[in-house]
């Protein structure tokens, strides 16, 4: 398939991720089909979505027509089946792995022979969610980075089972959604999380072992190397139950101590104390 040819795209999940990934395919010009599991949850994507687009138009990178156009090419849905006719398929659930392999077995069965489907996974083993298929060479991971319509970079994930004609075409469809691609292979964590892993896992040690603040970590992080933000406003941003299962899935597969996740982010984890999301991870949110 030619990333032209996609018209109508599938999207698994309009959580954080998601809804940003919809955002990207509908701004791109593709009409978009979300799935979620309940009504509840296809309206908050809507508002995901809707509240995105109302910054834009607020910063002045978005008029209001064109606003009110992209609301017009997508829809939620709680019904698979609602996705037989799509050109693409982009699944962005949650990271369980037996979940995505579910959802990648049934989307076999029901989507046209041809249409290549993308996981969303930012460590899992995409061989596995191929395997499920009859299609395992039209199977990829297009893993987008959080928030979807700032960041620039989509990583590519090659599993044995992929074609070299299915990576060509997410390199030209990722390239017609104004990224930049690189490609990695099927090994946890692919390119960024094997590094990023390593790093916040560092941070939250330092923290835990009182040897500096949050504060000062952060400060001198962004200070000292330039970076956006610091490692504990990262993770509170990602999700500190997002970056918990990563170390997980990376430890499990290297037996290495730099991945295993630090016992205070568990604690953390089991409190709800997540970051952004609920309001209080490192920092309070006030929410």
């Amino acid at each position: 398939m030619n990333p032209d040819d996609v018209k109508t795209v599938g999207v698994l999940g309009c959580g954080i991720m998601g809804s940003g990934i919809v955002e990207v395919l509908a701004k791109a010009g593709s009409d978009v089909i979300y799935l979620e599991r309940d009504d509840a949850r296809v309206e908050r994507g809507q508002g995901a979505i809707e509240k995105s687009l109302q910054k834009a138009v607020t910063k002045g990178k978005l008029d209001e027509s064109a606003r009110d156009e992209l609301r017009g090419r997508f829809k939620g849905t709680t019904n698979l089946d609602d996705l037989a006719g799509v050109d693409l398929v982009i699944e962005a659930v949650t990271e369980d792995l037996p979940t995505k392999v579910d959802l990648f077995s049934r989307l076999d069965e029901l989507t046209k022979p041809e249409v290549i489907l993308a996981s969303n996974t930012s460590s899992l083993p995409l061989v596995q969610m191929a395997t499920a298929t009859k299609r395992p060479d039209k199977v990829i991971g297009m893993h987008f980075f959080n928030p979807p319509p700032v960041m620039k970079l989509l990583e590519l994930v090659k599993a044995l089972t992929t074609s070299d004609e299915t990576v060509e075409f997410a390199k030209g469809f990722g390239e017609k959604l104004g990224k930049t691609t690189v490609l990695a292979k099927d090994r946890a964590g692919f390119i960024v999380n094997l590094l990023l892993t390593s790093y916040l896992n560092a941070a939250v040690k330092m923290y835990e072992e009182g040897f500096a603040s949050k504060e000062d970590i952060d400060t001198a992080i962004k200070l000292g190397l330039g970076h956006p933000m610091g490692p504990l406003e990262l993770l509170d941003l990602i999700g500190i139950d997002t970056m918990l299962s990563v170390g997980e899935v990376l430890y499990d597969e290297f037996k290495s101590q730099e991945f295993a996740p630090p016992p205070l982010a568990r604690r953390m984890v089991q409190a709800g104390y997540l970051g952004r999301k609920t309001g209080k991870g490192f920092y309070d949110y006030g929410q």
